[in-house]
């Protein structure tokens, strides 16, 4: 079972992925019986470490009978300045300085993708390594942890392998028949498997930029800038630049901050709390909405949630792992004067410097959100101010009632689930007296003033919905 989660991880297909590129970048060689001509243009930043070059090759066979054949390929990839190096004026360099400089290129290429290859591979290796070896040494040391695993017929070694590389590939599978909830009380252990979800899935991209730029440094190798500057000609998905990077490390603890003050504050003195201090009630709360987010475990009972809760929890696993808080790009400012060298005409481009700018030139566009998350909020919201009376009465304030409700304040339909009395499961105090009756237009007017109100405010939102349809812009859901 720990293979087959590790060989279907998400990581792990990625690397395999990168196995299969490495045909794209098949190693070149120099050929002996072709004259290339090219055109190059060149662009160089400012900073004077990296080169930005696009080559278009016109490539002839020389010894064809009967016809020639001509050959157009297009590349624009950006270069450390080690790599390209403009050609002397000898006469040797003169003939071979076009086809050396596309050969040096396509080395390059090729052990870029073979050096991320390694690196996902190590990245894995050490991720799970760290992970079981610090799960192991925790349970060691304590004796309640150990019990656990004792009364359950469990391993240590067993146990800590098999969670951690569950945990990395979001699997959300446990040893144990109870999931994480034996171990609610353990708020150090679940903590430290917190760490193995997230470098598994949303933190992975970042994670992996962060070590491809540390092992550049330490280094010196071409090949990790190279990775980091042309991320996108590899292919490789999961590597983003590094301004997307850090916003969504911000996204991912984020939208973890609003679930945990969520959480907390609809579930602190519920019955799943029973019997934890507060250490361990902030420990498990946290373990429980960072799994939100396609890893799968958890310890408390989903049945005595509260409905606020639960639909927070399925917009959380219905968002895609990379999704992102992206107001602004990066752009550049190229000033551009050509040159002659060795009859070839080199266009240079200087980077004066680099900006940001917003994705989208209206404000309001990227301050809001969309319309599927306005009425997101606004269902948790009255599911917040109607919980007591989702508590005592589920069947009649069911999630889906109140759902039916927004989506019908909000395209100005007006229709209503109604309320049954035969439907309570414990009886009201007008029931005592027999005033309940049951009316199919009456389910709005037993809420709280305070749900009234939000409907109120979302019939407004549905009658102005047409200024909102370009609203979230800002956000990456990919």
């Amino acid at each position: 079972m720990t293979i087959i989660m590790l060989l279907g991880g998400e990581v792990f297909t990625s690397m395999l992925g990168l196995l299969f590129a490495r045909s794209k970048f098949a190693k070149p060689h120099i050929p002996h019986k072709r004259v290339i001509s090219s055109t190059t243009t060149v662009t160089g930043t400012g900073t004077g470490t990296s080169a930005h070059i696009t080559i278009l090759f016109n490539q002839q066979q020389l010894e064809s009978q009967n016809q020639n054949s001509k050959d157009f390929e297009d590349h624009q990839i950006e270069l450390p300045l080690s790599v390209l190096t403009l050609p002397d004026q000898s006469e040797n360099a003169k003939q071979n300085n076009n086809l050396n400089l596309n050969h040096r290129i396509g080395i390059l290429e090729f052990n870029a993708i073979r050096c991320l290859g390694y690196v996902v591979l190590g990245y894995i290796v050490v991720v799970l390594l760290i992970g079981s070896s610090l799960l192991s040494l925790y349970i060691s040391v304590i004796p309640n942890a150990r019990r656990v695993l004792k009364s359950k017929g469990l391993t240590i070694q067993i146990f800590s392998v098999f969670t951690v590389v569950s945990a990395f590939t979001n699997c959300g599978f446990a040893p144990t028949n109870e999931n994480m909830t034996v171990f609610k009380k353990n708020s150090r252990l679940l903590l430290l498997v917190i760490p193995q979800i997230l470098l598994g899935n949303t933190l992975y991209p970042p994670s992996l930029r962060l070590l491809i730029w540390v092992l550049g440094k330490i280094t010196k190798r071409e090949e990790f800038e190279y990775i980091l500057r042309n991320y996108k000609q590899l292919g490789y998905g999961h590597l983003l630049s590094s301004l997307h990077s850090c916003l969504l490390v911000g996204t991912c603890f984020g939208f973890i901050l609003i679930q945990w003050i969520l959480f907390c504050s609809l579930e602190w003195n519920s019955e799943n709390m029973d019997g934890l201090n507060s250490y361990q009630k902030i420990g498990a709360s946290l373990f429980q909405v960072a799994n939100s987010r396609h890893a799968g475990y958890a310890v408390f009972d989903f049945s005595t949630i509260s409905s606020a809760t639960a639909v927070l929890f399925i917009v959380m696993m219905y968002l895609p792992p990379y999704t992102t808080f992206l107001p602004i790009i990066k752009t550049g400012d190229v000033q551009e004067h050509k040159i002659t060298v060795n009859d070839s005409t080199v266009t240079s481009s200087n980077e004066k410097q680099k900006r940001y700018c917003w994705r989208s030139n209206k404000i309001m566009s990227l301050v809001t959100l969309s319309r599927f998350s306005n009425l997101v909020i606004f269902i948790i919201l009255i599911c917040i101010t109607e919980r007591e009376q989702m508590r005592q009465d589920p069947l009649n304030f069911s999630v889906l009632n109140v759902t039916m409700v927004v989506i019908s304040a909000y395209g100005n339909v007006g229709y209503s689930s109604g309320y049954s009395c035969k439907r309570q499961l414990k009886l009201g105090a007008d029931d005592h007296i027999g005033l309940c009756k049951d009316k199919w237009t009456g389910f709005v007017g037993r809420w709280s003033a305070k749900g009234k109100f939000i409907l109120i405010i979302v019939m407004f939102f549905g009658r102005l919905k047409r200024f909102t349809i370009n609203a979230g812009k800002a956000w990456d859901v990919s």
